[in-house]
């Protein structure tokens, strides 16, 4: 395990339990104490949690805090973060899309990105749960937007739960863009929202191919729920941030990992 993904599972595990003793996150990790206790030092001083004597406590601060109490941070905050990587990676994903194709797009910043850049085409069918993309696409030539149905969430403009599940069944999917909170080895693609996660587990099961949008800061975390294996990835795209270390990792793994430039 990647220490990137170590500190991630301690970050999660205090999450849902508020505090852990450092013998405790060891047993869990299978790791030494001091290994534990060096992890601990470093997200004590990168403000990332609160240790104590013998283990460290959860700390709520910036997006993590935002995450927790509205599910998701607002869309437009999350849009700006990344905006670089963002607009490589969807370059990159727009080749993949071709005419008459249908494909599914999550409510995402990433995959808004796409979105906006699929111009020029004469029948492109476009699902998603992402209000805002939505409202951009719904009067551009030769394409048709297909809202999901669920739960509208204000924080994130999107539509989670799975009220569209038999839509999704009923609709055969080239292509389904998504993104995620975080991606590794172990978990997958996971996000913060269950109910969003719902969605996307079903909508890769109704997809002919899967490509997730995922820029490097994402690479070796996780979230709450998992919602896509790697044998359930066909593809990831990311950008040119990610280190060789990493890459190598996860293409020894088995992993189709693109990178744009």
């Amino acid at each position: 395990m990647l220490q990137a993904e170590r500190q991630n599972e301690i970050l999660e595990h205090l999450r849902k339990n508020g505090r852990a003793t450092t013998a405790e996150l060891s047993d869990m990790l299978g790791v030494s104490a001091t290994t534990i206790r060096t992890d601990l030092n470093q997200m004590d001083k990168d403000g990332l949690l609160t240790k104590t004597h013998g283990g460290a406590l959860f700390k709520a601060s910036g997006k993590d805090e935002r995450e927790l109490t509205s599910r998701a941070y607002h869309f437009h905050e999350r849009a700006l973060e990344n905006k670089t990587e963002k607009e490589a990676i969807a370059n990159l994903a727009k080749e993949y899309v071709k005419d008459h194709m249908c494909i599914f797009l999550d409510a995402s910043s990433t995959a808004y990105t796409l979105g906006l850049k699929l111009t020029g085409y004469t029948q492109l069918t476009i699902i998603t749960n992402g209000i805002n993309l939505a409202l951009e696409l719904k009067d551009l030539p030769g394409i048709t937007v297909i809202l999901t149905g669920g739960i509208v969430t204000s924080a994130s403009s999107s539509i989670e739960g799975l009220l569209g599940q038999d839509l999704l069944k009923k609709i055969h999917t080239d292509i389904a863009f998504v993104s995620a909170r975080g991606f590794s080895l172990d978990n997958g693609l996971t996000d913060f929202s269950i109910y969003e996660a719902d969605l996307k587990r079903e909508c890769v099961k109704c997809s002919a191919k899967t490509i997730a949008l995922v820029d490097h800061t994402k690479f070796g975390s996780a979230s709450i729920s998992s919602y896509a294996s790697l044998d359930d990835i066909n593809m990831v795209i990311t950008d040119a941030g990610i280190t060789d270390e990493t890459l190598a990792v996860y293409r020894e793994s088995g992993v189709d990992v693109a990178v744009a430039e």
